[in-house]
């Protein structure tokens, strides 16, 4: 019994130690499920299985957010979510265009700020104004924005944009 005991101790605290560096970075992250557990609709809200994700976790959950390869995951050391996104995952609702250098400092309809320095990446398309975020991810202007922006910008053929 004793033998029994220090077995069951041993597994428990190799299951409760922290990992190492290398343990996380080396070791690729699973996907936890086929099935999406979260959605984000077209209007930027987050749904989880099918019910309403208050602003305060959406916007903790963007901050794992990636694409990847046209898919959508929430990805920690440890697990992968995948998530079904409708359009653009984050809507943008404001942005404030810098003086000093060219970037704009973009606002989502959850309550994330992200930088823009990038402009050649932005993409017309029939259904909007698209901006190219970090970990592959892409944001739309919703359509106050998307006003504002075709009114302060010359957007040329190519898809650039000129200050």
């Amino acid at each position: 019994m004793e033998k029994h005991m220090d077995n069951v101790i041993d597994t428990l605290q190799e299951f409760t130690s922290k990992p190492k560096l290398d343990d996380v970075v080396t070791r690729p992250t699973e996907l936890c499920s086929e099935v999406a557990l979260f959605r984000i609709q077209l209007s930027g809200d987050w749904l989880y299985q099918g019910s309403p994700l208050p602003t305060k976790f959406a916007k903790l959950f963007a901050s794992i957010l990636h694409c990847i390869d046209g898919e959508h995951f929430l990805i920690t050391p440890v697990e992968k979510v995948r998530l079904e996104v409708e359009d653009a995952p984050l809507l943008i609702v404001d942005y404030l265009k810098h003086a000093e250098a060219p970037m704009l400092t973009l606002k989502t309809s959850i309550g994330t700020e992200h930088h823009l320095t990038d402009f050649n990446q932005l993409k017309l398309t029939d259904f909007g104004i698209y901006l190219p975020l970090e970990r592959g991810l892409w944001a739309k202007l919703n359509r106050a924005c998307y006003y504002n922006f075709v009114n302060e910008f010359n957007l040329t053929d190519d898809d650039g944009l000129n200050a």
